[in-house]
């Protein structure tokens, strides 16, 4: 999969893309990330990126030349109108804009960008960027959370990650992804490891006497009772949508659970 990651702090990425699980899935080819810095493409002749917004406003706003140019230097080309479209612009690649009035991410969204071959992550900064290439561009506004970061860099870095991990040979195998809190529809049970007393404190008995199912069963009791105290919403989701679909053991499990 391909990111371009365009930003008026390239920077601020490196010790990310280049370390850990997403510096090894780039040197193995599975991630190919791009950083681009926007001001290099500011035809100011101090490279100016931002001004003041028209009609006032505190702050500072990302100017549109810089950006167009910036985006389309990586492939990019918006303004593509078709039939019938309403005259709403469209882009030959999935462009996304950190913003914190954007739907917050969730994890349909982060399947939906892992499934693509290329996608284009544009950062704001200051109070954020034209409108004109928001348009132009059709970018997607997405949230990180009802808060506001001082710029779209933090966010990304967030997005990148998320979606690296669902990447067929970004992690181990499907299951280390895929089995986590959230993406299996409950948060993630607590796990130990060695030693099994610590000052006192003991590692759960069950954990250790090798019976498989019993352990499996144990996992799924304490990720449905974190996720009904910590997640109601999602263990309502859970109980509706798989619930009919639990074998005997396991809906025993969670008929205690609801008790």
């Amino acid at each position: 999969m391909k990111i371009d990651i365009l930003t008026l702090f390239p920077e601020m990425f490196e010790p990310v893309v280049g370390g850990s699980i997403l510096g090894r899935a780039c040197e193995n080819d599975i991630l190919d990330v791009h950083l681009t810095n926007i001001r290099d493409y500011s035809t100011d002749k101090h490279k100016k990126a931002d001004d003041y917004p028209f009609g006032g406003g505190a702050g500072m706003l990302m100017l549109a030349q810089p950006i167009f140019d910036a985006l389309e230097a990586v492939g990019v080309q918006g303004g593509i109108r078709e039939d019938g479209d309403n005259g709403r612009c469209r882009a030959n690649k999935k462009v996304v804009y950190m913003s914190p009035r954007g739907k917050v991410l969730d994890m349909t969204k982060i399947r939906e960008l892992s499934e693509l071959d290329e996608l284009v992550i544009l950062c704001g900064h200051y109070e954020g960027v034209d409108q004109r290439a928001i348009d132009y561009f059709d970018m997607e506004e997405i949230s990180i959370g009802d808060y506001v970061l001082t710029g779209g860099e933090l966010p990304a870095m967030v997005l990148v990650d998320a979606v690296a991990r669902l990447i067929p040979g970004v992690l181990s195998g499907e299951s280390s992804a895929l089995g986590e809190s959230i993406y299996s529809g409950l948060l993630e049970y607590p796990q130990y490891t060695k030693p099994r007393n610590y000052r006192d404190l003991e590692v759960p008995e069950v954990l250790t006497n090798g019976n498989h199912k019993l352990i499996e069963l144990w996992n799924f009791e304490q990720s449905l009772i974190l996720t009904r105290e910590r997640r109601p919403d999602l263990f309502e989701k859970y109980v509706k949508e798989h619930a009919e679909g639990l074998d005997k053991a396991h809906k025993k499990v969670l008929e205690k659970v609801q008790r």
